[in-house]
């Protein structure tokens, strides 16, 4: 019996699934080996092989990471599928010839394990050279918090190459970019190491190493340098922390409004189907709310503030106004629903942001605790003692029960009181907890100062 022709078709589509996957991958290593030839003289896209602003290079380095990660989600799908579809897939590949020779009955065909081990090594080639671009030295900035860091064992390394290169140099030997780009450390790790010498004080030490940078004649270079890669840290922080904000709220208000709200409206068109009230709060609420109209209304017409009215009339009114309730409240419930799953979606989003540009994440670290541990000691006491006076402060339980209670309007929920008092009851305590663990483990070991003024101002 014949195979039909849609099933082989998707028999073809599917035992192709590999080789579409490579092609995709392929065709994205091409771009990168394409801005490389065209803007960088074949060499890797990086600042040091090419005279660009950083605007320019911002460019460069947002198409270098979206082509890097089609490279590898692709491959990805490549060794999935094709460990599925190994047993079936075919031993050779079509090649697409011209309309004009079409007419001869033989067709060239190319062993496909061939044209699989070509493209897979121009794919490697070009992951490999940026195997190590988040170790980029460049864009590394070093802190100076006022105590000397202890050097890891990575960072001795590049000081060993450093001092190999600053040696090849003098003795006239040439060194290779890696070496070259060694042979020019930061001040600051000369002062880290010389923190681990005790025999004399460390300020005296600072002072010499302050000395020799300002008589360095590339000092100038040094501080050009950094200036630039702490400003295009900054920027990349501050657009990252600015989607964080953006992206998540964007996509709560586009799905709740194009996605999720037509289809909530539609399952809850029937009025008779869908329930008005999501909870027994909501309806307590909105027969408290017709109770008041209707003892407004006859306190007016007894006072003679309204005409007066029959029981008919009053009846009319009390009933136009639950009509009206049940409008409002419907509504409520519609949009409680939709903030479930637009908020759901909203996180989603946050999360994938967060998972998916990870060396954002690392630099606005970074960013943050260079912001942080640059303050003042008094400054920082101050903000410890308004955060912890805010969450975990002895008014703190009114904040987080209207803060909950407000949550639990906003999804639709009942606001279960037990709950409430055991999230106040153990979450403050949890948080104070957790600062105290970070002031006594941190805090305190970076800046002693600090924490002494925390414990002056705190009591």
């Amino acid at each position: 019996m014949q195979t039909p022709g849609f099933l082989r078709n998707a028999q073809q589509w599917v035992f192709r699934t590999p080789e579409r996957a490579l092609n995709q991958a392929y065709e994205a290593a091409q771009m990168i080996e394409a801005i490389e030839r065209e803007y960088f003289g074949g060499n890797p896209i990086s600042s040091r092989y090419g005279n660009y602003g950083d605007s320019a290079m911002d460019y460069f380095q947002g198409d270098l990471k979206k082509y890097l990660s089609l490279i590898k989600v692709r491959m990805a799908v490549f060794r999935a599928s094709r460990s599925v579809v190994r047993g079936s897939e075919p031993r050779v590949m079509e090649v697409q010839m011209p309309a004009s020779e079409t007419s001869d009955l033989s067709v060239n065909m190319i062993d496909q394990q061939a044209v699989f081990f070509r493209k897979l090594q121009v794919i490697d080639g070009v992951l490999a050279r940026y195997a190590n671009s988040d170790s980029n030295p460049e864009r590394v900035i070093t802190l100076d918090n006022g105590a000397g860091a202890e050097l890891t064992p990575s960072t001795q390394v590049l000081r060993s190459r450093a001092d190999q290169a600053k040696a090849g140099a003098t003795g006239g030997s040439p060194a290779g970019p890696l070496a070259a780009n060694a042979a020019t450390p930061d001040s600051k790790r000369d002062a880290g190491l010389s923190d681990r010498v005790n025999v004399l004080p460390r300020s005296i030490l600072r002072t010499v190493d302050r000395i020799r940078q300002d008589l360095d004649p590339n000092a100038e270079q040094e501080v050009v340098r950094e200036f630039r890669s702490s400003k295009t840290k900054t920027t990349a922080a501050i657009r990252f922390l600015l989607l964080l904000i953006i992206v998540p709220l964007l996509t709560q208000q586009f799905t709740k409004t194009f996605l999720v709200g037509p289809i909530v409206d539609r399952v809850r068109a029937g009025g008779e189907e869908a329930d008005v009230f999501l909870n027994i709060e909501m309806e307590e609420e909105a027969l408290h709310e017709l109770q008041q109209f209707e003892e407004r209304l006859r306190f007016e017409v007894l006072i003679g503030k309204a005409p007066p009215l029959s029981e008919l009339n009053i009846e009319q009114r009390v009933r136009t106004k639950a009509t009206e309730i049940e409008d409002d409240y419907r509504d409520r419930s519609s949009s409680a629903v939709k903030n479930v799953f637009s908020d759901l979606l909203a996180a989603i989003a946050f999360a994938l942001l967060l998972i998916t540009r990870k060396q954002d994440v690392a630099t606005l670290k970074s960013f943050m605790d260079e912001i942080v541990y640059g303050l003042s000691d008094s400054a920082k006491a101050f903000i410890i003692i308004l955060f912890t006076d805010i969450f975990v402060g002895f008014h703190s339980p009114h904040g987080w029960e209207i803060l909950l209670e407000g949550l639990s309007r906003h999804l639709g929920f009942p606001a279960n009181r037990d709950f409430i008092f055991l999230f106040i009851a153990t979450f403050p305590v949890i948080l104070d907890t957790i600062f105290k663990y970070w002031i006594f483990r941190y805090l305190n070991r970076i800046s002693p100062s600090a924490v002494a003024t925390y414990k002056n101002m705190n009591e």
